[in-house]
């Protein structure tokens, strides 16, 4: 028996053993470990493939089996090691690699639409592989820093490869993305930083204190809202913050770009965390994912380790609010469906902006509000009490006075945040502030004594559950970071505090 490794992806990514064995009996090709329509077709395209090569098939019983065999498999992608198996079954033992390719009639070795997806999964999955793929899509895999990436063309290559070393070598492939040659060390860690602010907020007048707590969102990736009149400059913040959070780590940009691939985007290498901004008209199932028979990938998901946007949050449906309170509160989502089902990451920041009433000019200093006091009430009380909780930071912005001017540019807060980002680490700590779970949030979020006594103090007066005890601990933290304090100061607590929610303004 031989072995070649594949794989495919069904609720994730699964590592499959392709297995061979010739025996006895009479002869027959035969694929067994549920495999797909697309698998089973495979037999055609292997035989030709084959023939075409003048190969001789042995008077045998040739079985064919993708282990895991209670894992439903698909592909075109596995006729490359099928069709290997077979012809070096007398050679001596193969080396442990994976091998992906869709084989033609006439031999040629192909790229399939999902093929550079499973690359990328697979080198977050199973790093440092050795990898044999179609010349087409080789370039753009080699690139893919944590594989090792060799390229053929024919299936007479793809025999050759296995046969001599000397063809072997000069079949492998090295070509580093340019945004992967800028990573800087962050404690034994690549992390890769963005250098590139399109939207900068130099270009946001006034507004110091939303300008504020966008640092502080990113320094911890944490939820915020913004509140104010039309044309405040709520969507100008949100859209600028994506561009200073802090920089990614390698498996970040090769999830990002997995992610993006199942999405049926073109999938390439980026400095900048991903951004989603779904409309309010949006369905359900385009948000959270889901699908008639497989769980498909949402917008929430797509927005993993970067920014999800809700602009005129109010104006979502109710179901579709509520329905955010596990992936803010449990930094995952699940989707079951009767053939599938999946858990993504939804490690994001959630930004969401809302006028603070229908009309918008309730909080305007020089336009009258046409709304009722019903009207206004009913507009608010879209957002239930357990969503407001699990927001970290409440921002009421202002109208632009002609005073106001341009302070802080996107370069120096991305500095800002940076250095916040290696006192973090320095501390070992792996998530960021926004993401701690409750252990990480006792161990990393110490207060002073006087800082404890405003903590009690405050528990009553702003009337914090549990949850918004710990959400205010965390934005605290990231404060003290940007101080690059150990312990947490009741000058950072009071800030944090600050931001609560409505009731604190």
């Amino acid at each position: 028996m031989k072995t070649l490794s594949c794989a495919t992806y069904h609720d994730g990514l699964n590592i499959v053993e392709v297995e061979s064995v010739f025996s006895r009996g009479l002869p027959g090709f035969n694929i067994v470990g549920l495999a797909g329509t697309s698998i089973k077709e495979s037999t055609e395209r292997v035989k030709a493939a084959l023939n075409f090569l003048n190969f001789t098939f042995p008077a045998q019983k040739i079985t064919i089996n993708l282990s895991p065999s209670d894992l439903p498999k698909n592909g075109s992608h596995f006729d490359l090691s099928i069709a290997l198996l077979i012809a070096l079954q007398k050679s001596r033992k193969l080396d442990k690699i994976f091998v992906f390719g869709e084989l033609g009639l006439d031999g040629s070795v192909k790229n399939t639409a999902s093929l550079f997806s499973l690359l990328l999964f697979l080198s977050i999955q199973a790093p440092n592989s050795k990898v044999l793929v179609p010349s087409e899509i080789a370039q753009k895999a080699s690139e893919i820093q944590n594989l090792e990436i060799y390229a053929v063309s024919t299936l007479n290559e793809a025999i050759r490869f296995f046969e001599d070393d000397d063809f072997r070598h000069n079949c492998m492939l090295k070509n580093a993305h340019p945004i992967l040659k800028n990573v800087i060390e962050i404690y034994g860690q690549k992390y890769l930083p963005n250098s590139d602010f399109k939207l900068d907020f130099k270009d946001v007048i006034g507004q110091t204190r939303a300008k504020r707590a966008c640092l502080i969102a990113a320094v911890g990736m944490h939820n915020i809202i913004f509140e104010g009149s039309p044309g405040c400059g709520k969507s100008m913040c949100a859209k600028r913050l994506v561009y200073i959070l802090p920089p990614q780590s390698l498996d970040e940009v090769l999830s990002a770009a997995a992610y993006r691939s199942l999405n049926m985007q073109e999938s390439d290498f980026s400095s900048i965390r991903a951004f989603r901004s779904p409309h309010h008209t949006s369905t359900r199932s385009a948000l959270f994912g889901g699908g008639t028979s497989g769980a498909k990938i949402g917008e929430i998901a797509l927005a993993n380790s970067g920014v999800l946007f809700f602009d005129e949050f109010v104006h979502f449906s109710k179901p579709i609010i509520q329905s955010l309170r596990e992936p803010l509160e449990d930094h995952c989502i699940h989707i079951s469906r009767v053939n599938s089902k999946i858990t993504y990451e939804t490690k994001f920041c959630f930004i969401a902006a809302l006028n603070p009433c229908p009309c918008g000019n309730l909080l305007s200093t020089s336009l009258n509000c046409r709304c009722s006091d019903n009207e206004i009430k009913n507009y608010k009380s879209r957002l239930s009490e357990p969503i407001l909780d699990r927001i970290d930071l409440y921002v009421q912005m202002s109208e632009i006075s002609p005073d106001d001017k341009a302070d802080m540019s996107s370069t120096q807060m991305s500095q800002m945040v940076l250095k916040a980002f290696k006192y973090q680490k320095a501390r070992g700590q792996k998530e960021l502030n926004g993401k701690l779970n409750d252990d990480d949030v006792s161990k990393y979020c110490v207060l002073q004594d006087e800082a404890n006594q405003t903590l009690n103090s405050a528990i009553s007066r702003y009337n914090l559950s549990q949850r918004g005890i710990k959400k205010v601990l965390k934005v605290a933290r990231s404060i003290a970071d940007l101080d690059e304090c150990e312990l947490i100061s009741k000058a950072h607590l009071m800030e944090a505090l600050s931001y609560r929610t409505r009731g604190a303004e």
